[in-house]
């Protein structure tokens, strides 16, 4: 799409910041104003604006894709994200464990400390075993979780649920968010198994360049979260 406005600005209302384009109001691909809850929120994005090019490349806009995913969707569908978000802690990745001893010795050190964290800061102990078979986590045990997201607003939400699906974990997901967990170390934490086998077999190239992808849009992630929150 060719850049359609020269001018940019943020402007603040009565019920938050809007995203100005040439002196309009931005909207979303659903037509919905694009309505931010922080000023930080709202420069983040109105600088993404800012640094396009004659090209418009929605790819490099991470902050303002996961706010249209916010107003389009979330907003409408919050008690079905909520369930989805919290499906990433019925099989989360920390919970199962390689068989073989040293990659297995490696995620209990790396991974039973979050385990711990999530038991203590919200009342949810969650099993854990080698092997891939499903684990039947225990129901109170994720009502609590269920809970914790619950709590979140919408653009919260929206975060919480791209951090859990780049991870495959409620737990790193809840840890950048409430603990203040570095996200590409996160992003690392969730790729143990990855690493293991690329430190035995070698480094494939393009696995490598879907992880620097993956690394990035986590960061723009955690970027978002935080910038909702200011």
């Amino acid at each position: 799409m060719k850049r359609f406005y020269k001018d940019v600005s943020v402007q603040k209302t009565p019920a938050g910041y809007r995203i100005l384009l040439d002196g309009k109001p931005a909207l979303t691909p659903g037509r919905n104003t694009l309505l931010l809850p922080t000023d930080f929120l709202a420069e983040a994005i109105a600088e993404e604006w800012r640094a396009q090019g004659e090209e418009i490349k929605p790819a490099a806009m991470s902050m303002l894709r996961l706010a249209n995913t916010t107003l389009d969707g979330v907003a409408k569908t919050r008690e079905e994200v909520i369930a989805a978000i919290l499906r990433f802690g019925e099989h989360d990745l920390l919970c199962y464990r390689a068989e073989d001893e040293m990659l297995a010795a490696r995620q209990k050190l790396e991974w039973d400390p979050l385990l711990d964290w999530v038991a203590t800061s919200y009342g949810a102990r969650l099993k854990s075993r080698a092997g891939i078979e499903p684990i039947a986590q225990p129901a109170a045990e994720l009502e609590k979780l269920r809970a914790a997201i619950a709590k979140q607003d919408n653009f919260a939400l929206a975060g919480l649920h791209a951090l859990a699906s780049i991870t495959g974990s409620l737990v790193l997901a809840l840890a950048i968010s409430d603990a203040g967990l570095d996200s590409r170390h996160a992003f690392s934490l969730s790729r143990l198994d990855e690493d293991y086998q690329a430190e035995k077999w070698g480094l494939d190239a393009e696995a490598a360049d879907r992880a620097e992808i993956l690394g990035q849009e986590i960061t723009a992630a955690a970027a978002f979260l935080a910038a909702a929150r200011d």
